[in-house]
């Protein structure tokens, strides 16, 4: 009897899978910062305009998200979130 060899049993197609799901830990981490900040923002009940909450959610540097997070508990203003910030 011949055995069957599929290619997702292949090294490199478990290989490929591994790193997909890595990838998409990642971009889950950053949504869930990126949600955090939100959130702070509005449980502080400040405005949120909608320029801020796209370049928020937009945003997958989780180091730039850690800053946010930071600032959005010290900031009066929404906008101000990304004061200091390079781009």
């Amino acid at each position: 009897m011949m055995s069957t060899k599929y290619f997702f049993d292949h090294p490199f197609a478990v290989k490929e899978r591994e790193e997909g799901r890595e990838e998409g830990r990642e971009e889950g981490r950053a949504e869930g910062r990126a949600e955090m900040v939100l959130e702070i923002l509005e449980a502080r009940e400040l405005s949120v305009p909608p320029l801020v909450r796209e370049r928020v959610s937009a945003c997958t540097d989780m180091d730039q998200l850690k800053a946010w997070t930071h600032r959005a508990v010290l900031v009066t203003d929404a906008a101000d979130l990304f004061d200091g910030d390079e781009a």
